[in-house]
């Protein structure tokens, strides 16, 4: 990785550790976090507890300070046990690049979704 993503990627998780903090600081209510399949019509147990980020459920911060990409390949083992993540290293403008055209900055992310409080799909 080079330096400018290492910066990027320390950055966003020093942002999310802010973000995991104040949520709990005002008790804004976290849910079992699940993930989505490819098909966009499967959804998977992960075993995590935490906020879904974009109102997509595509990202979320888990009560563990890390974030975690809430897309999948399909499965029937997945449908039966559930998915492992892994952290991810959210970068700090999310979407960029999609074909969408929606894209947003990390920090503006994190105080609309801490703005929100439990009004915040969940």
């Amino acid at each position: 990785m080079g330096r400018r993503k290492n910066e990027e990627t320390s950055r966003a998780r020093g942002l999310v550790a802010d973000f995991v903090r104040e949520a709990t600081a005002r008790g804004l209510r976290t849910t079992e976090l699940r993930a989505r399949g490819y098909d966009g019509r499967s959804s998977y147990r992960t075993g995590l507890v935490g906020w879904y980020l974009p109102r997509d459920r595509t990202i979320a911060a888990g009560t563990d300070g890390e974030c975690y990409l809430l897309v999948v390949p399909d499965s029937l083992r997945a449908r039966l046990v559930g998915v492992t993540l892994a952290p991810y290293d959210v970068p700090l403008q999310i979407g960029r690049g999609a074909r969408d055209g929606e894209s947003i900055d990390l920090p503006a992310l994190l105080q609309l979704r801490l703005d929100a409080g439990d009004d915040w799909p969940a």
